[in-house]
Order: structure tokens, then sequence, then C-alpha cells
């Protein structure tokens, strides 16, 4: 199977002589060079290794039968890398050849050539393009979006996706499922390892640094790894976000917490963890991605919707036991 890749990591045009070119017209290899304008006949230019290019402005986002090419996502293209096949040559109005080049004819290709072979679980390469405050556009490939949703990004509460990740930073995804259009939503928190993965990698002794994610009455849950967190004594004057250092004090595996000590809470720099993977190709278990069983919540506490189960089933027990007997006894 061909893996295509993100814009901005595909080759570069402009390094290539006008041979090679030529014969990237009869190989149809993805290539990319920076958009350099979008003049008044709709199209975006390029210029490759000394050599003119032009992408009309229909071949510059691939869209559905219904749809319509947007001027806005063509005009963003001018100063950004863009991927593209390479389809043709012809002259221009002063006698010079120039390239004709097609964006969409790659994201075709992408599609039909390794995103629609790709399953739920299947780990692959993405790049992070832009942000908002319910997840992180990622490029999985040519250009074409797909979504991290916020709380797939770790299993540690995040305020934003900007806590996790940045524009530019080159992930590894799973995919979660595709949505009713057929697009891709990604998953990253499962990639990350489990409580107890995370858990191994320290001991009860050591001083790490940590990033606050939640203050509670009872305490402040610090997260000490993307999908590890740990309770320090409640301390109203730390808020979400805060880098701080923390003695770890202990860690009890059968019950998955750690109880932390806030060392020093004046950390001069924010601190971002960098993803650490426990898993980095083929393919997860797509139980792993809707888990049939709840479980201990992100810090190592029960969450809401589990507790208020808990409780319901306390109080509807006397109640099917004295059913049962009944029945039993008719």
């Amino acid at each position: 199977m061909l893996e295509y890749r993100a814009e901005g990591l595909c080759r570069n045009a402009n390094h290539l002589r006008r041979e090679e070119l030529y014969h990237c017209i009869t190989t149809g290899e993805v290539l990319q060079s920076t958009a350099l304008a979008f003049d008044t006949e709709r199209r975006l230019r390029f210029e490759l290794g000394g050599q003119r290019a032009y992408m009309p402005f229909e071949e510059c986002v691939d869209v559905g039968p219904q749809e319509e090419i947007k001027d806005i996502a063509v005009l963003t293209r001018v100063g950004r890398p863009t991927c593209f096949v390479i389809t043709g040559t012809e002259v221009d109005e002063n006698g010079e050849e120039v390239f004709l080049l097609s964006r969409s004819l790659a994201q075709r290709l992408c599609r039909r050539q390794y995103l629609d072979i790709l399953e739920a679980g299947s780990v692959i390469p993405c790049t992070v393009t832009h942000i908002e405050n319910f997840g992180a556009f990622c490029d999985i490939g040519c250009g074409i979006a797909a979504l991290l949703p916020i709380d797939c990004l770790s299993v540690s509460r995040i305020s934003s996706p900007a806590d996790r990740v940045q524009v530019g930073q080159q992930l590894l995804c799973a995919i979660k499922n595709r949505d009713p259009q057929g697009r891709i939503v990604l998953t990253l928190r499962e990639l990350l390892g489990t409580w107890s993965e995370n858990a191994a990698c320290f001991a009860p002794g050591e001083t790490v640094v940590g990033i606050v994610r939640s203050v509670e009455d009872y305490g402040v849950f610090i997260e000490i790894a993307p999908n590890l967190a740990g309770l320090a004594e409640a301390d109203r004057s730390l808020h979400p976000g805060q880098a701080v250092s923390v003695y770890i004090k202990n860690i009890l595996p059968d019950k998955m917490k750690i109880k932390l000590v806030v060392v020093n809470k004046n950390l001069a720099q924010p601190l971002r963890f960098e993803p650490h993977y426990f898993v980095t190709r083929g393919r997860i278990k797509v139980d792993l991605l809707h888990p049939a069983e709840p479980q201990a919540d992100r810090d190592g506490v029960l969450s809401f919707k589990q507790i208020r189960f808990a409780i319901l089933s306390l109080l509807f027990l006397p109640c099917i036991i004295v059913w049962k007997t009944q029945n039993t006894r008719k």
C-alpha cells in the first residue's frame, strides 16, 4: 500500500531538473512547491527549478460532485507548500513552455490508493494544520484534512487542544472512525499507553515536572505524562495549565492512583509534553477505540456517570430481589 505524505513533506520539485520534471509526468509522483501567487486568471503560479508552472483554479482542491471550490481555499495556498502531480505542459502566449499542475488529482490518488484502504485502528502519520476549541485538524495526506477531537487527544482533561499539540507538529494517530460524510476522524490517546504502561516509567521518590489539569476541593490533579495524572493536596493558588515540579509520594497500581506532593509551583516556563508513543505502526484493536466496560476515569477517579449508575443500581437492587422472589414463589 502506498503512503501519501502531508503537504510540506513531499519531494520538493524546486530541486528537480527539467528532465526530471518530464519524468514525473510519466510516473505521476506527488511533488510539492510553494505557491508564489494567485494571478488574475485565477491560477496558482509556481516556479519549479526555474521552470514556470501553473495550477488552474479547478485543479486546486478535490471536491465532491455537488460542491464548489471556495476562493479562500485557494487564496490561502499562496506562500505555503502545496502538493501536486504534473499533468503535462503547454505553450503560453509568449511561446514559452510551462508545466501544468493538479492538486485535486494528487488528492484523488491519495484517497483511492491510500486513505480508502485504511481501516479503523490503522496508525498513520499526520501534521496538525490548525486548531479549534473542539479539536485539531490534521493533514493526513496531500492536504486532505481529518479531525482529531479534543477528547481523543489524551486521557487527561485539557481545556484546549493547544495544551497538547501545536500547528505544524507531526503526529502519529489512529483512525477512530469515519463520519457520515466519509471523512476520517482520528484519535491519539490510544497510542500513548495505558495507565500501567505509563506508571511503569516512574517510581516513588522521584521528583518530576508536571502540569496542573484541574483544581478541586479535595485535591489537585497534576499530569506527569500525557496519559497519566496524580493527585496532590488541595491548593487554590494553583490553576489549570500551570507548570510545577512534584514529588512522587506513592504509586498504587491496584487503585490506579498516584499520590503527589507539589515541590515548586513557580516554574518560569510553560510546559507541553511531547507524545510518548507505545504504538507506532500497524493497527490497534478496534475495542480499544470503543471500550465496552466503564473504567476509572482519567485521573483514577470514577466519573459522574459511573457514580450515578452505581447509586441507581443500589437503589433498585432491593426491588429487583423482591420481584424475583415473588415470581419464584408463584
